[in-house]
């Protein structure tokens, strides 16, 4: 089936707008945790990490939805800030587990209340209602955009 060709707007892209929010929340949140010397590349692994220390890269990889050559370039970044140690698994001697520094331990409650503040002023403009809205939307499209390409997208 031939489809019309439309006219693409970007301010009505949901795909434009939300990597334009992205790159808004990433801007604020670099400002804010800078200081404390990590980044917004290392950030997502750091919230796998003090959650659930220990783990595996792939097991990483899985968690953040990034390809593995992304994954190995963010630990090697995090191991040479002293954020993490690479530890052989006492049961599988081929896989490594990413353990957190004390030095990244302490970091914790400030990164993520620096985190909490970006959001709380970027959802300032939004209802409490409005707000859980949002989030349960994003939610539903992450997991609709990590199930696959549609079968309408071959057409």
């Amino acid at each position: 089936m031939l489809r019309k060709a439309m006219k693409f707007i970007r301010d009505e892209s949901a795909g434009y707008l939300a990597n334009h929010m992205a790159r808004l929340f990433a801007r604020e949140l670099q400002a804010r945790i800078k200081p404390l010397g990590l980044s917004t590349g290392t950030f997502p692994a750091l919230l796998i990490l003090w959650e659930h220390d220990g783990l595996t890269q792939r097991e990483l990889i899985e968690h953040l939805d990034v390809e593995q050559p992304t994954m190995a370039n963010t630990l090697a970044r995090m191991e040479r800030d002293g954020l993490i140690v690479r530890r052989r698994d006492s049961v599988d001697g081929r896989a490594q587990r990413v353990w957190l520094t004390d030095a990244a331990r302490v970091l914790r409650d400030a990164a993520t209340t620096a985190a909490e503040e970006v959001n709380d002023r970027a959802l300032a403009v939004l209802s409490p209602s409005e707000r859980a809205t949002f989030l349960d939307a994003m939610r539903r499209i992450i997991v609709a955009m990590q199930a696959g390409p549609s079968d309408d997208a071959d057409q």
